[in-house]
């Protein structure tokens, strides 16, 4: 038995929550490895809902959650959820929960400066969630950062913090935003020290235990590929790496820990925010698909962009990502469509494109070139074996197979956690 990372193959909100819960009964560990406070996750298990943004979603299962280096964390919303999902039920302590002492901290002038940000662009804007990710991540990079170690040494934190005011203080000003006062946020920081600081510790150490002693980790991504700071449809992306070889660096493990890498994608396309989505539509299709698929964003609650699936897009994601299987959720949103189509490439001024350029004129203009197939008239929905799926189902995803070049190994027909057809467990060696 191995390792497993699970990233999402497309823009994000693919259902990856459902999937690492359906595996977290499979693991040991689940591992957060990027991302920070504007992904979200839902679990639906029996008749309750579990929206999860930081904390991973092996916790639901009573599986040892980790919070790696790779993440952001703002404070204020990790105690609050926590505090939410307590309240629902979950056991979530030291003993459960551990946390990257070494993971940067996101602080309310972050999330002003992302807000003042996105103002300033007007009509360019990125579509960002304001919640501070991408200037908290600069600082990371910038080597101003605070991180969960620093609350447990208040002169570091105030000299840090003089640094930080320095710097953001003066950009929000040039912005016309209001400024922020160390004394504030240094008493807040010290505040919320004793409740963070039991969850913190070296994780690598554990991890590297864990795995010495066989154990089995799940490494949970946010976000997805195409919204990858380097691979992604720049600059309409999120701040980190989502791809799998991120799983090794943001939790603190060597390139070998990652395992068997697991793509999500669904059956057909969302994007939340701005940018390009060759295969968007804005017909009476998209709004269907949106309904049936109650495509609205986990922690934002925004309404998603829909379209048909783009193969073309998924193939360069299985590429670029590492990608070994796909699995495909919301399938029986397509049930009783007489005609679908697949995005197959691109057509730019004229050319004609297997992957999605860089640039991003050409990206703006990409027309999708598509495939019709024909639909099915019967349900999909519960269906827990290839034998219970309509035959025109099954050729739709043995083409989306074709299109990617990767194997789909798990399909989802239904929020449900039970209603999954597993054609290869990907915790098999």
């Amino acid at each position: 038995m191995g390792n497993v990372t699970i990233i999402g193959a497309q823009w994000g909100d693919e259902g990856k929550g459902k999937v690492v819960d359906w595996l977290a009964s499979r693991a040991d560990i689940v591992v957060r490895f990027q991302g920070g406070h504007n992904a979200g996750h839902t679990l639906v298990v029996g008749n309750q809902t579990y929206k999860l943004s930081l904390l991973p979603s092996g916790l639901v299962r009573g599986k040892m959650g980790v919070i790696g280096n790779g993440v952001v964390i703002d404070p204020d919303a990790l105690l609050a959820e926590i505090g939410r999902l307590q309240a629902q039920g979950l056991v979530i302590s030291p003993e459960t929960l551990r946390i990257a002492d070494n993971a940067p901290l996101i602080l309310p002038l972050h999330a002003a400066l992302d807000r003042a940000r996105e103002a300033a662009r007007g009509v360019h804007k990125i579509g960002t969630t304001g919640r501070g990710i991408g200037p908290a991540y600069e600082d990371k990079v910038a080597r101003r950062a605070i991180r969960v170690c620093d609350l447990a040494e208040p002169e570091t934190l105030s000299s840090k913090l003089d640094e930080l005011l320095l710097h953001h203080n003066t950009l929000l000003a040039g912005l016309g935003a209001a400024t922020f006062e160390k004394q504030a946020l240094l008493d807040a920081l010290l505040a919320l020290a004793p409740q963070l600081l039991p969850y913190a510790e070296p994780v690598w150490e554990r991890l590297a235990a864990a795995r010495a002693s066989g154990a089995k980790i799940l490494f949970e991504g946010a976000q997805a590929v195409m919204l990858d700071v380097d691979h992604g449809t720049y600059p309409f992306v999120t701040s980190s790496n989502t791809v799998a070889g991120t799983a090794a660096s943001g939790a603190g493990l060597g390139p070998d820990a990652v395992g068997r890498v697991l793509g999500i994608a669904k059956a057909y396309c969302t994007r939340v925010g701005s940018g390009p989505f060759p295969t968007e539509l804005h017909d009476e299709t998209g709004t269907l698909l949106g309904e049936r698929g109650h495509e609205f964003g986990t922690v934002t609650g925004r309404k998603r962009r829909c379209g048909w699936f783009d193969a073309a897009l998924v193939r360069q994601a299985v590429k670029v990502g590492g990608i070994q299987g796909l699995a495909l959720t919301k399938l029986d949103v397509l049930d009783g469509m007489k005609e679908l189509k697949i995005g197959v490439g691109y057509l730019i001024k004229g050319e004609k494109f297997r992957h999605l350029p860089a640039g991003m004129a050409a990206q703006a203009a990409a027309l999708p070139i598509y495939e019709t197939l024909e639909g099915w008239s019967g349900s999909t929905r519960g269906a827990r074996s290839w034998a219970a799926l309509p035959a025109q189902a099954i050729k739709y995803v043995k083409r989306i197979e074709e299109l990617v070049e990767a194997p789909v190994t798990l399909l989802s027909t239904s929020p449900e956690r039970d209603d999954t057809i597993l054609m290869q467990d990907p915790f098999a060696a």
